[in-house]
């Protein structure tokens, strides 16, 4: 009875697996049961026993994506919680740009298949997955600001972080995927992601220190007086 199990969760696992990948690659709508079945050298009825749908492996492929990019990629970058606010805003940085760059991160790929061929199936997974990590970004912002997380000038700091993190290595990532486009001379800089972590982290202490009261509960309208 033991020895099933543990060949149900294998067999489960390797459809993750394969489903991840082959979504990644052409999209919900291209990708076929019979050809993730075949990777996963499984049965196709075990998409219906393990997951009842391929709608349903679908979003539990983009999960299983995801846990498994943070788990090689943990959000705190290996960075202990003693240590400085600033020395934790480089390793949430450092480990988002690895988690982007990473071929193996297929949640990336999901996703920008989905925004190009809209299905509404992962929307919810995506909200619940990455709402406590911008929740995360936005508690250490507001740590270095001295405000609360719903303060908008946090927010507005947390967007500008995210967008440096993912604009260039996003479109770097879709640039080696597509085939016949010319170099965009970028491709040094971006490929050194602990230099390009390093800058966006120095960029974007400079911007909040700019913003930040100059004693810890002076309001704008005090600092600007």
């Amino acid at each position: 009875m033991r020895k099933q199990r543990c060949d149900g969760q294998e067999t489960r696992q390797n459809l993750l697996a394969a489903a991840g990948e082959i979504f990644a690659r052409k999209g919900f709508r291209e990708a076929t049961i019979a050809e993730i079945c075949r990777q996963a050298e499984a049965n196709t009825a075990a998409i219906s026993y393990h997951f009842g749908s391929k709608e349903a492996l679908y979003v539990e492929s983009w999960r299983y994506s995801f846990t498994q990019s943070l788990k090689t990629y943990p959000l705190d970058g290996g960075i202990p919680t003693t240590a400085s606010a600033e020395e934790r805003l480089h390793g949430r940085i450092l480990a988002l740009m690895r988690r982007i760059i990473d071929p193996q991160s297929h949640e990336f790929d999901i996703f920008h298949k989905e925004m190009a061929s809209p299905t509404g199936l992962l929307a919810k997974a995506i909200q619940e997955s990455v709402e406590p990590i911008f929740m995360g970004l936005a508690l250490l912002i507001g740590e270095l600001l001295d405000k609360k997380p719903s303060d908008h000038e946090v927010q507005l700091c947390s967007m500008s972080i995210r967008a440096q993190c993912f604009g260039p290595l996003v479109h770097a990532r879709r640039r080696k995927s597509a085939e016949g486009l010319p170099p965009s001379g970028l491709e040094p800089l971006l490929e050194d992601v602990e230099q390009l972590a390093d800058h966006v982290t120095r960029f974007s202490l400079a911007g909040i220190r700019a913003l930040r009261p100059l004693h810890p509960h002076q309001s704008n309208n005090e600092v600007g007086s």
